[in-house]
């Protein structure tokens, strides 16, 4: 799948309009978690708007289609921003974000039924199972789409991600592609202060996953990396891409700390942040 420079323009715009939606969000709930969703706006506007074979005539089955699962619920505000503008659900919907009896909880759910999401999510180390567990039944279905799942760095932190990271590659699971947002931030400090995690690469590798390493910031790159990893589905192993990203990418307040890991940006920082990121799209 090449990509001209127009269209590469296009996801570019499309991704610093999200980073705009992510900011409001977050804002106008006084709460929320945009440091992590604005790193990761590349990558959720590459797989919704170039890579994924998806069906915005949402069921939760996802035959005949990629699927998408996000393990760090946390950053929900650039997937509810993302899904909205690829047309699930109506883009007025995020100005409910995180108020009370909204469908846009501060982790994704379930049980209010919104389009695109099929697992909840936010209690970390699970995304990997659920996704395994999702490409399994594709192969057993017959299906010969792909599952593709987000996790944090920090998140690797977590014991039930090395179960599954056995798991996947023992059971030949070659249609699914992980992902591992490196922005070596978490809610407390650097990951590498927090609990070191050594070389990712080398501990997949050590139990038979495909490793590649993009810059989960430029789009090219990553898209690049993201049609690489597709290619190596089918070869009898499951591949992971670890994405170097920054927290808080387009706003220069928000980057080279853990700080804006999950605090809302207050009136005049909204309004400073915006300025930084002029969009040609339309605010919700």
């Amino acid at each position: 799948m090449s990509i001209s420079a127009t269209n590469l323009q296009t996801l570019q715009d499309m991704a610093t309009q999200v980073r705009r939606d992510i900011l409001r969000m977050t804002h106008g709930a006084k709460s929320g978690h945009p440091g992590g969703s604005l790193g990761c706006a590349e990558l959720f506007v590459a797989l919704y708007f170039h890579v994924l074979r998806h069906n915005n005539r949402f069921d939760m089955d996802g035959k005949g289609e990629d699927l998408f699962f996000l393990s760090n619920g946390h950053i929900s505000p650039v997937w509810y921003s993302t899904l909205a503008r690829a047309g699930y659900f109506p883009l007025e919907e995020l100005a409910t974000f995180r108020h009370i009896n909204s469908r846009l909880q501060g982790h994704p759910a379930t049980h209010e039924h919104l389009e695109g999401i099929r697992i909840a999510s936010g209690s970390l180390g699970q995304g990997l199972s659920v996704a395994i567990g999702a490409a399994q039944a594709k192969k057993m279905n017959q299906d010969s789409h792909l599952v593709y799942v987000l996790m944090g760095d920090g998140e690797q932190q977590e014991g039930q991600i090395w179960e599954a990271a056995m798991y996947a590659p023992h059971h030949q699971v070659d249609n699914l592609i992980a992902l591992i947002d490196v922005n070596n931030r978490q809610i407390d400090g650097d990951v590498d202060q927090v609990m070191n995690l050594r070389s990712l690469e080398q501990k997949y590798r050590s139990f038979g996953w495909n490793v590649l390493n993009t810059d989960g910031n430029h789009l090219e790159d990553l898209i690049l990396s993201l049609e690489e990893a597709a290619g190596l589905c089918g070869k009898g192993q499951p591949t992971l891409i670890l994405m170097k990203t920054e927290m808080g990418q387009g706003v220069d307040f928000m980057m080279g700390t853990h700080k804006w890991h999950g605090v809302a940006p207050n009136d005049e920082q909204l309004q400073t942040a915006l300025a930084q990121l002029p969009s040609t799209l339309t605010d919700y």
